[in-house]
């Protein structure tokens, strides 16, 4: 499962790289997105994928000290988890690609 915000972020990154690379003028980004390249993307999922962990981090604490309700808590933990798997499956892409460009004959 993507998380929406993230994949709209990233949706965003490459419309408007598509669009600085075509000539055309760049597109309104989405607020707080900074213009860049695959290296960015990557801090990007990866800063969200953090910031997911520590709200359901804070979410477990609350719980426990009794001021949070078990679905937010159950619902914050799942985002994480959202979160995690999204960056690992770029980061198995990634090293799959890396694979096969190093078997590629010179």
């Amino acid at each position: 499962m993507v998380v929406p915000l993230a994949a709209a972020r990233a949706y965003a990154a490459v419309q408007a790289q598509a669009a600085n690379i075509a000539g055309a003028a760049p597109t309104a980004a989405a607020p707080g997105m900074e213009q860049g390249g695959f290296g960015d993307i990557l801090k990007s999922a990866m800063s969200d994928a953090v910031q997911s962990s520590r709200a359901a981090e804070g979410q477990m604490i609350k719980q426990a000290q009794g001021k949070a309700d078990l679905i937010d808590v159950a619902t914050a933990v799942q985002s994480a988890q959202a979160s995690l798997q999204t960056v690992l499956a770029v980061r198995d892409q990634v090293i799959q690609a890396y694979q096969q460009i190093m078997q590629m004959p010179i």
